[in-house]
């Protein structure tokens, strides 16, 4: 399956790669164009639409003869379907790796459609058709898997995830029988549970994803009740990567965890 790939994201990795291949960190670039490093970062994250003072400023810092003005103008302002408000989906389609830690719920990228619709259904906050949508989308992403090189990915769970009632009972079987499917037939996916025995350990703080793209970047996504923080900083992710590590250390190993999936799932018969 072919990633439809919009001006504005052509844009964003265009700027990046340009970036880099002149040796410039966000902040270098921010510096020589008198704006901010976090904006530049905001950009090549597509959370803020780039201004044509902006991409002026950065053709003239790196020597690029007006090529972003040129793409600003002539590709990105007639394209519908730019991603602005959409800034860590542009990231997940592009990442070559992804590791992700969900205390809370299976995560998103290997949710059934019924669970899907049992977490956003929860408490009855959204209205129906926001629901569906909101289910239609989250199916959306998994096509990520379909992909010819699809990215790698290691997801770690917390034990309790495969034992919370989301919906039903048989949504719950349905579930967890799929993640041992993903388990034993995607070759490019680990799945890992954190079992009650490890007791307290940081992961417990929140969830979080780590994303390495093409250029050998890494971004991180920290989730939360309202929509979450993207973020390139340096020492965000170093302290994540701590984490991850001392949690990655607390888990039952890709076998031993698909066989709890499908000896929970039949808890839930």
């Amino acid at each position: 399956m072919t990633e439809q790939k919009t001006a504005a994201t052509f844009l964003i990795g265009e700027l990046r790669r340009a970036r880099t291949g002149r040796g410039m960190s966000q902040e270098d670039l921010g510096r020589a164009i008198n704006y901010s490093g976090s904006l530049v970062s905001a950009v090549e994250l597509g959370q803020q639409r780039p201004s044509a003072d902006f991409l002026s400023r950065v053709d003239k810092a790196l020597e690029t003869g007006g090529l972003f003005g040129r793409m600003l103008e002539d590709l990105v302002s007639h394209d519908p379907t730019q991603p602005w408000l959409r800034p860590w989906l542009a990231v997940e389609r592009e990442a070559t790796a992804l590791r992700q830690y969900e205390p809370l719920h299976v995560p998103g990228l290997f949710q059934t459609e019924a669970y899907a619709r049992a977490v956003f259904a929860s408490g009855e906050l959204l209205e129906a058709q926001e629901v569906e949508r909101r289910v239609a989308a989250r199916m959306e992403r998994q096509a990520i898997f379909a992909r010819k090189n699809p990215p790698r990915l290691v997801a770690v769970v917390d034990e309790g995830v495969l034992r919370r009632v989301v919906g039903a009972p048989a949504v719950m079987r349905e579930q967890l029988l799929h993640l041992a499917r993903v388990g034993s037939e995607y070759p490019r996916v680990r799945l890992h549970v954190v079992p009650p025995s490890a007791g307290e350990y940081p992961g417990l703080n929140g969830p979080f994803v780590l994303a390495m793209l093409p250029d050998g970047n890494e971004v991180m996504y920290l989730d939360g009740q309202v929509p979450g923080e993207v973020s390139e900083r340096a020492a965000d992710l170093a302290w994540v990567r701590r984490v991850w590590e001392a949690t990655l250390g607390e888990t039952l190993t890709p076998r031993q965890s698909i066989e709890l999936f499908r000896e929970v799932a039949e808890t839930w018969s």
